[in-house]
C-alpha cells in the first residue's frame, strides 16, 4: 500500500493520498489550505489517478482546496452531513472572520459532486475499503477513516482532529463538545488494536498503543490517571 502525506498551508494540515500501490487509483484525504500543488506533485511522482476526496471534517484548514482538487480530477467529495455547511460558509465553523488576506486565497464553496458520509459506512474506493466512524467532539460531523491490516502494513486510522500524538482536537469552536470528544475517543479509539497506526490531521504519526499508554485524554477515558488539562490542537 502507498500512503503519501504532506503538511499543507498556514495551519500545517496533513493531506494524504492513499493507493494500493504506485501507478494505481488513489483517494485524497483532507486537501486543506494551499494543498492543490502538493496533491498534483504527489499524483505525478507516484503516477496516481485520484477517484475521490474524503474529508474528516469541515474546518477550512481541511477543506480549503476541495474545489480545485475535485475540479482538476473530476472526482466527488465525501463529507458528513453535519459538517457540509462549512464548505460554503467556513466562518461559521470557527466562530469568527478568517481574515480578508487569507480569504482572498481560498475558493469557498462545494465541488460539483458532494456525497454524504454516515457512521458505519464502508467506502470501496481505489481498490481499498475505508471504514467510516462518526466521531463528534471537535465538530458535529467529524469522522475517522480506517483501513484494515494488509500484507505490508498494520491497520491504519486517519483520525482527523480527533486524536493527535499526545493530544486531541480542540473543543472550543462552534460544534465542539468535550463530552462528545471523550465519548468518541472511548468508542472509536479504545477498541482498536495497539498496532494501529494513527495518521492525524496535524503533527506526526503515532499508534494507538503509544497513545493508550501516554495520551492523557485517552488514559482518562480508559480509566487511567490522565487529566483533560493538556494542550489541545487543531483549528
Amino acid at each position: 500500500m502507498l500512503i503519501a502525506g504532506f503538511p499543507a498551508g498556514a495551519w500545517g494540515t496533513n493531506c494524504y493520498l492513499v493507493a494500493p500501490a504506485a501507478g494505481e487509483e488513489c483517494v485524497i484525504i483532507d486537501p486543506g489550505h494551499q494543498a492543490a500543488d502538493g496533491v498534483a506533485e504527489a499524483v505525478r511522482k507516484h503516477r496516481l489517478k485520484p477517484v475521490a476526496v474524503v474529508l474528516t471534517h469541515g474546518h477550512i484548514d481541511h477543506v480549503a482546496s476541495v474545489v480545485p482538487v475535485c475540479g482538476a480530477h473530476d472526482v466527488p467529495a465525501w463529507i458528513h452531513s453535519e459538517d457540509r455547511y462549512m464548505m460554503s460558509d467556513p466562518e461559521k465553523g470557527i466562530g469568527r472572520a478568517i481574515g480578508m488576506p487569507l480569504m482572498g486565497e481560498l475558493t469557498v464553496g462545494e465541488p460539483d459532486d458532494v456525497r454524504e458520509l454516515t457512521d458505519g459506512t464502508r467506502l470501496d474506493l481505489a481498490g481499498l475499503t475505508f471504514s467510516v466512524a462518526h466521531a463528534p467532539g471537535h465538530t458535529k460531523g467529524s469522522v475517522t477513516f480506517g483501513l484494515p491490516e494488509a500484507a505490508d502494513i498494520p491497520p491504519v486510522m486517519f483520525s482527523g482532529d480527533l486524536l493527535f500524538a499526545g493530544s486531541i482536537g480542540r473543543t472550543d469552536l462552534p460544534g465542539g463538545d468535550m463530552a462528545e470528544m471523550l465519548d468518541s475517543l472511548a468508542r472509536v479509539c479504545l477498541p482498536l488494536d495497539d498496532s494501529t497506526v494513527v495518521l492525524s490531521g496535524h503533527g506526526p504519526q503515532t499508534t494507538i498503543g503509544q497513545e493508550r499508554a501516554t495520551n492523557p485524554y485517552l488514559r482518562q477515558v480508559a480509566g487511567g490517571q490522565g487529566t483533560s488539562e493538556a494542550p489541545r490542537r487543531g483549528m
